[in-house]
């Protein structure tokens, strides 16, 4: 039902594709990070919580047609229906029924709990498509970690010192996530950039509670900052704006790529929180869905596929879903 393409994931029986990487009549988005939403499509078709983020990155006046999760529509005489898939707010599973079989593609996907977005289901098929960005053993998360309060005491220890803690983390999910563990703990504001200020009114709106927050913009250019935290992307450093963190400041990044220590490279500190699944977790989904073949995207091809395929799933890398290599596989 699905083929790899230049331009991504393509369902020739409904003349769509999901998550294209340039303009097409008609576009599926699991959700707003840019290489998954791109601008130039004629029609778009999202989850209803997902369209404020949608809107955001790629254009207020896009052609949007949204739906509820689990609500079916149809392209072309496909079936489909969107599911929470848990990486930020309003990313979904696309699920697809055509002649009576039923694929889900699982987007970007998470199984830990987050304040900010939609909890994952999985979603019964006879094929899935699943990521593996961190679809290697190395890559497990400890589930008891309190990261809002990890973040919070590190921000704290610093301040007691007249240190500002500047958190590095992506604009769109992984920085509303961060202010979602902080709620409980903050009572003062985090400071944001500009990128990730707009996108959390998006999170507001739906209803989701942060810690209180100033955009970077809005402070005084001649009032030096002490102890504070400041919630901002990799780049901040690089700009004007970062003269007003003075000499005294230190530095650490929330994401996946910490597990183990690994990834701390030129940062002080870093918290293991990613927005998609570890190892564990991936396994456990495919063996969830009882699919019958599975398709693995992204860094994960190979450990995951051998891994599955040594529990009796049929496996595969995602490059086997290239039209001529499909007909390979049928063929044998």
């Amino acid at each position: 039902m699905l083929t790899m393409t230049k331009q991504g994931l393509f369902c020739r029986a409904g003349d769509f594709y999901i998550d294209p990487s340039r303009g097409v009549d008609h576009a599926v988005i699991t959700h707003a990070h840019s290489d998954h939403a791109r601008r130039g499509s004629r029609q778009y078709y999202c989850v209803r919580s997902g369209e404020a983020l949608l809107r955001a990155r790629i254009g207020q006046n896009i052609p949007v047609k949204t739906f509820a999760f689990a609500e079916p529509f149809e392209i072309n005489g496909v079936k489909i229906s969107l599911h929470p898939a848990g990486h930020i707010l309003g990313s979904s599973q696309v699920r697809l029924e055509y002649a009576g079989e039923v694929w889900v593609a699982s987007g970007d996907y998470k199984r830990d709990r987050d304040p900010t977005c939609e909890p994952f289901e999985p979603i019964p098929c006879d094929v899935f498509v699943t990521e593996g960005t961190f679809g290697t053993p190395n890559y497990v998360w400890e589930k008891d970690m309190d990261l809002g309060k990890q973040i919070h005491d590190w921000w704290m220890r610093n301040a007691a010192r007249g240190v500002n803690s500047v958190l590095f983390a992506y604009s769109l999910g992984k920085a509303q996530r961060v202010l979602g563990v902080l709620e409980p703990f903050a009572d003062r504001p985090v400071h944001c950039d500009p990128s990730v200020a707009e996108l959390n009114e998006c999170y507001r709106e739906q209803g989701i509670a942060l810690a209180p927050t100033t955009c970077l913009s809005e402070l005084d250019s001649d009032r030096r900052p002490v102890g504070e935290l400041f919630l901002v992307p990799q780049s901040f450093l690089k700009t004007p704006r970062a003269r007003m963190l003075g000499p005294r400041y230190e530095t650490a990044f929330a994401s996946g790529w910490m597990a183990g220590g690994r990834g701390f490279g030129s940062y002080n500190k870093g918290f293991v929180m990613s927005d998609h699944a570890d190892w564990n977790d991936l396994v456990r989904t495919v063996l969830e869905t009882g699919a019958k073949r599975v398709y693995v995207q992204h860094r994960g091809k190979g450990a995951l596929v051998k891994h599955l395929r040594t529990l009796g799933v049929d496996a595969y890398p995602d490059s086997d879903m290239v039209p001529g290599e499909m007909f390979q596989l049928a063929l044998f």
